[in-house]
């Protein structure tokens, strides 16, 4: 169908973007894991209580990646992100199969520019909102239950349309 073809060449577009990546910077392990190695050079910042909380929050940021995934596949995310600072550099869980494993041979890696583009686009974004004095947003307006209609008249008096106040039928009943 025409939704699968789509759906074909958008990944397609995806997989020559990311080795186009890939080559220009390398690669990472994948999965979030190289997020939550990338924290230990957060912890040690050590800044003004203001700054430090903004750092706090970006290594708390910096988890949701792997927790996501590993939630997503029945696993628990804060177990999941815990064992993952105690691994070694190159391991990583594979929520597929539920096991630690060497994320360069079970081929679980991502684009090294895609991971920093993302840190950095993220962190442009919360200045950005850091900055902003209104948002914008659109709430969803809950839905009002549907209009009851008029009273029919004199039911069961169907064939007297013609007569005002006698169409009969069952009114508000569409």
């Amino acid at each position: 169908t025409e939704v699968e073809m789509k759906e074909k060449k958008h990944r397609v577009e995806d997989a020559l973007s990311a080795t186009r990546a890939a080559v220009e910077e390398g690669v990472v392990a994948g999965g979030g894991v190289t997020l939550i190695r990338a924290q230990k050079s957060l912890d040690a910042l050590k800044e003004a209580d203001e700054i430090q909380i903004g750092i706090n929050i970006v290594r708390k940021a910096m988890e949701e990646p792997l927790r996501n995934i590993v939630s997503n596949a029945g696993f628990d995310g804060s177990i999941i992100c815990e064992q993952a600072r105690t691994q070694g550099e190159k391991m990583g869980f594979n929520a597929a199969s539920g096991e630690w494993v060497d994320m360069f041979e079970a081929g679980i890696i991502d684009p090294a520019k895609v991971t920093r583009s993302a840190v950095q686009n993220a962190a442009s974004i919360a200045a950005l909102l850091l900055t902003t004095e209104t948002i914008v947003c659109d709430i969803p307006e809950k839905e009002a239950p549907a209009p009851a209609g008029a009273p029919g008249g004199m039911g069961g008096m169907g064939g007297m349309g013609g007569m005002g106040g006698m169409g009969g039928g069952m009114g508000g009943m569409y």
